[in-house]
């Protein structure tokens, strides 16, 4: 993996870079503040800015070790650019995964470790977690609304930091998905997001700086999703 510049520089949305390679409708950057997607996560969305013009990100293609950024149109910006973050949909995402993150959390310590077993956000401000959790009492995962937002209300700070792969596997309950496990960076380390005083997961996810930012959550629905699958269903108020 890629150690991505927004996961460094979370704050930076507007960055001055360069073009290191283009063809009609896509271009290589030197530095990029984009967040390509993955995890259940969306891309970002944004544009380019540069002496000719500018032109909207339609999304990203991950080859070899480069990200290339795709256009909304067949245009060839070269030299030096300006990339802009859109900051109210990096700030969804931000919220929908620090929430998930705090869903999880509430699960893995209530529910005897259930893992996920998949994840997505979504445009619309809601997003779904699925468990592994066979025998659970639905109205008592309903109830897990209230201590999420007791969560987001105590404005817990959310760290990062990374450790080896082998300390990843060793440590209990850092890698909390029965199928994925974040891809380690280029010397072979795995992130791992904390929310202070109740969780620390491997993650590679763009989060909030602390709980607080984010808007109160609601559990929309609640689906049993095969024999295992539990499947919770969350939106933010207001959204």
């Amino acid at each position: 993996m890629t150690r991505y510049f927004c996961l460094d520089e979370p704050e930076v949305f507007d960055l001055e870079t360069a073009v290191v390679g283009a063809e009609p409708g896509r271009v290589l950057l030197d530095r990029s503040p984009f967040y390509p997607g993955g995890g259940g996560q969306l891309a970002d969305r944004g544009r380019l800015q540069w002496s000719g013009g500018e032109v909207a990100l339609t999304g990203f293609e991950t080859l070899g070790d480069g990200i290339w950024h795709l256009l909304a149109e067949p245009v060839l910006p070269s030299g030096a650019v300006v990339a802009q973050v859109d900051r109210p949909f990096r700030q969804l995402m931000r919220e929908l995964h620090t929430d998930l993150h705090i869903v999880n959390a509430l699960v893995y310590q209530g529910f005897d470790g259930a893992l996920v077993t998949g994840v997505q956000m979504n445009e619309d401000g809601t997003a779904r977690i699925d468990f592994d959790l066979p025998e659970a009492d639905n109205e008592r995962l309903r109830g897990l609304e209230g201590a999420i937002n007791d969560v987001i209300r105590q404005d817990l700070p959310v760290r990062e930091t990374y450790v080896t792969e082998e300390e990843a596997f060793d440590e209990p309950g850092l890698i909390r998905s029965r199928s994925v496990t974040p891809p380690p960076t280029a010397d072979g380390r795995i992130r791992v997001v904390e929310i202070a005083g109740l969780d620390r997961q491997a993650c590679g996810g763009t989060h909030l700086a602390a709980t607080g930012a984010s808007r109160p959550v609601r559990i929309l629905k609640i689906d049993n999703k095969g024999r295992h699958n539990r499947r919770l269903r969350i939106g933010l108020e207001g959204v």
